[in-house]
């Protein structure tokens, strides 16, 4: 192109307007319009329903029955609350649940009364199943605090308590979330992630029938937050690097999971990473597998992006929370990602459940906590509980339909 060209095709402004100025006619710029210039990455897409919208504690799990009962679970580890930390969301609003006795505060022994309820999910029966982190803020971690709690919602009673022992819970830990495969062990197996409050994540296996319990895969980079990892959070680039700098959004190791339709296989992935990880469940359940042998069956199955809660659909389908772009994206089973929601009140989202041809996701604004931001708690309620369809109707171009 030559040198005439290039001054025709763009002007300095102050050139411009001293031209404009100049012929005695000065206009504004024309308006861009919405095929260009403009990042169309930053429009809302998918449709979704606010649920339930939530002006006390923070929501974190959330899990829904086959009789679409919805359970939310309202963790203390960050602020050491009041209210029930596990609740149904009925037509008429919140109910502590199974009773008051187990989820609201009390000065019951540890092992007897909920916590800080974190993740939750439902097995093949329909039976409810939570993990109790334990943790209350400022106040270290007291002994049979951390379990596995499995209820029944057709009594609404628990019939399974397993307290995590030491060795298995650490004084770090951050138990976080759990899947339960009915098809390994006696009464099956739950695995649990625990992304840790420090620097020691790890997976951990449960067989139901005894209580057995073990930490894996524990030194295994699959389970492990990445040092110099950078994720723009709300606009901004923020790094992981301790300890030469405190963490200044939401991190942490092992932390999303979920189970293959034929719960054949384990998917999970650290908080600090953009990797997605497998595991066959008839090794991870066996627990005279060696962890040289878990090690070598540890697959590493592409990036997802920033994901904290992982769900499975009946088609294998994995949906990813990613809270760089307030966004839920799903990974096909070909390994192509399609995105099922984005928006700017997706913020932080969290824990995410598969009902049938709906999905569940809770917005608990988590990377505005004081904690990562100078001890200003920003977060602005509500926050929400919302679903979208798994498979929305496609969109109709009224000026081409026939």
């Amino acid at each position: 192109m030559k040198r005439r060209s290039l001054l025709g095709a763009a002007v300095p402004m102050g050139v411009a307007a001293a031209l404009a100025r100049a012929a005695g006619r000065a206009h504004a710029a024309p308006a861009a319009t919405e095929g260009t210039n403009r990042d169309h990455g930053f429009n809302s897409a998918g449709p979704f329903e606010v649920v339930a919208r939530f002006d006390g504690p923070g929501p974190s799990g959330v899990a829904v029955t086959p009789g679409r009962r919805i359970f939310i679970g309202f963790p203390r580890h960050a602020i050491n609350h009041t209210g029930a930390t596990l609740a149904e969301l009925r037509d008429d609003g919140l109910h502590a649940y199974p009773d008051a006795q187990w989820s609201l505060p009390s000065d019951r022994a540890p092992a007897q009364r909920l916590m800080s309820v974190h993740g939750m999910t439902t097995d093949t029966r329909g039976r409810l199943w939570c993990i109790d982190d334990g943790k209350l803020a400022g106040l270290p971690l007291a002994a049979g605090a951390a379990k596995v709690i499995g209820i029944d919602p057709a009594t609404n009673t628990i019939f399974s308590n397993i307290v995590l022992r030491p060795g298995i819970v650490l004084p770090d830990s951050h138990m976080n979330d759990l899947r339960v495969d009915l098809t390994h062990g006696a009464a099956g197996t739950v695995y649990v992630t625990d992304s840790s409050f420090g620097m020691s994540p790890a997976l951990v296996v449960i067989d139901i029938a005894t209580g057995r319990q073990r930490r894996v895969l524990a030194q295994h980079h699959a389970t492990q937050a990445e040092r110099g990892f950078m994720a723009v959070v709300e606009g901004r680039p923020l790094v992981f690097d301790p300890p030469r700098h405190k963490p200044s959004f939401v991190w942490g190791g092992a932390d999303g999971i979920t189970l293959s339709p034929d719960s054949g296989t384990l998917y999970f992935c650290p908080l600090t990473s953009r990797r997605l990880y497998s595991i066959p469940t008839a090794l991870l359940s066996d627990f005279s597998a060696t962890e040289a042998q878990l090690a070598q069956a540890v697959r590493d199955e592409g990036e997802k992006g920033v994901a904290d809660g992982l769900a499975t659909d009946g088609q294998g389908r994995i949906y990813t929370t990613n809270f760089e772009h307030d966004a839920i994206f799903r990974r096909n089973v070909d390994g192509s990602f399609d995105t099922m929601v984005r928006d700017p009140r997706v913020l932080s989202p969290d824990g995410i459940f598969v009902d049938g041809s709906d999905v569940y996701c809770t917005l608990g604004q988590w990377n505005r906590l004081g904690g990562l931001n100078g001890g200003h708690d920003l977060r602005v309620p509500p926050y929400y509980l919302i679903r979208f369809p798994t498979d929305p109707p496609a969109a109709v171009d009224a000026l081409h339909v026939k």
